[in-house]
């Protein structure tokens, strides 16, 4: 059914906090709920709230103000109760965001609003969206409230009961736009205006993979690889350089795929045209198309971290994964970044550990092999998501039909105990801090 309205409505964007056991600002923004309001930003009055907005004028919290020369820091955090699926686990749940009292602050503030859109990241920080339903019901009894992103994607029945208006699954952006009887304008720039002022940005060349990694929720996600115009990511580049950003992320699932006809026209726009800015790369780069050339290209443009997948140095286990990368193309793409002056200090690769095969896995061996090649190895817990082949065989140490038990550091510690999951932490973490002091 449409609600549409005879006057020009009013929508408000909210990112939530996070409950979890950590959180980190590894350059996190809410991107799709950003592209969302771009899209509608002329033809509705919108307004903003993101509580992991570390520079927000509200943030009380001297300390989670801080960045780290790549515009990384940490969350205001306070110390909460776990729920009690959660009580066993060993680490302290905390709560990640600006306070509730400063959200219910600001709602009394701006009036009433006609629609409310919530973005949901990872499954098991649904709490975080509950608490703002509660506040914006509690607000705005009348507004519709809307729910997107991965949560609403992946335990669609789960977020359903959360008491939103509208729960929209993967891109069925469709949908939204006749429950609000709103048509957008997809040619528009994501919404950053709406922050007060921003240190980090977010990019996307793609959307999906081509890949279909046994572990891996992104095909429920986007269920079809597709490239994006490539003018508009110039637009949305030339947009945040403007407004000063200076550390970008690409959030691509599969950034170096099809290079050729993606990511290599778009670095040489970058170098040609002059724009200065730090990239990143969060998301697992596919360490097999990461030719010399291709390197040179991407520190040439600005690549300033690189985050490999690698996951296992078992080849068995990569076949019966998917088959993404091995140890040689590893060491291939290594190479290549160091021919093209990349500083190791800043080249890591992503290793899953607490998989339901970790033994055929052998995440020490991974480790210590990544050690070796003079780079920084980075754990990963597993997080066994439902309908992926490998979080449905997790069914027999959680119920996965409860998101909290999603959570990766959970699982990973009921899988391995919490204190083999340390001693691997304290493995990866001693070797990092070894190859600081030396020279490759």
């Amino acid at each position: 059914m449409s609600a549409r309205l005879k006057q020009v409505p009013r929508i408000l964007l909210v990112n939530p906090p996070i409950y979890d056991f950590s959180a980190h600002d590894f350059w996190l923004k809410p991107y799709g709920l950003l592209r969302v309001g771009g899209f509608l930003r002329h033809k509705v009055r919108l307004s903003f709230f993101d509580y992991l907005d570390r520079s927000h004028p509200l943030n009380a919290s001297v300390r989670s103000r801080r960045s780290d020369s790549w515009g990384r820091g940490k969350f205001q955090a306070e110390k909460v109760v776990r729920p009690c699926c959660l009580a066993p686990i060993s680490r302290n749940y905390r709560r990640y965001g600006l306070s509730r009292a400063c959200f219910q602050e600001f709602l009394k503030a701006c009036g009433s609003f006609d629609f409310v859109f919530v973005e949901t990241g990872m499954t098991y920080w649904y709490p975080g969206v509950q608490e703002v339903i509660e506040d914006l019901r509690s607000a705005f009894p009348r507004a519709k409230i809307v729910l997107g992103g991965i949560y609403a994607t992946l335990c669609h029945s789960h977020a359903s009961r959360l008491g939103a208006d509208c729960v929209i699954k993967g891109n069925e952006v469709a949908f939204l736009w006749e429950f609000l009887g709103i048509f957008p304008d997809e040619n528009e720039l994501p919404f950053w205006e709406g922050y007060p002022s921003l240190d980090a940005g977010v990019l996307k060349l793609t959307d999906g993979c081509p890949f279909r990694c046994s572990y891996c929720s992104v095909p429920q996600v986007f269920p079809a690889f597709q490239a994006r115009l490539l003018r508009q990511s110039f637009s949305e580049l030339k947009f945040l350089h403007e407004r000063g950003v200076r550390n970008i992320a690409f959030y691509d699932d599969a950034l170096l795929y099809s290079s050729e006809e993606i990511l290599s026209p778009f670095l040489k726009w970058v170098v040609e045209s002059g724009i200065k800015v730090n990239f990143h790369t969060p998301n697992a780069l596919n360490a097999r198309f990461l030719t010399p050339a291709l390197a040179e290209l991407m520190v040439r443009a600005g690549f300033k971290t690189f985050f490999l997948g690698f996951e296992s140095q078992s080849n068995d286990w990569q076949k019966e994964t998917g088959g993404k990368v091995d140890s040689g193309g590893l060491v291939r793409a290594i190479e290549a970044l160091r021919e093209a002056d990349a500083d190791c200090e800043n080249i890591s690769a992503y290793i899953i550990v607490g998989h339901p095969r970790g033994s055929e896995q052998d995440v020490e061996g991974a480790i210590r092999f990544v050690h070796s090649l003079g780079i920084r190895s980075m754990l990963a817990e597993f997080s066994p998501i439902p309908g992926t082949p490998d979080g449905e065989a997790c069914r027999r140490w959680a119920d996965l039909d409860e998101p909290l038990w999603q959570n990766k550091t959970a699982f990973a510690e009921v899988l391995l105990g919490a204190k083999e999951l340390n001693r691997l932490k304290r493995l990866s973490r001693e070797l990092n801090l070894s190859n600081r002091s030396k020279v490759f």
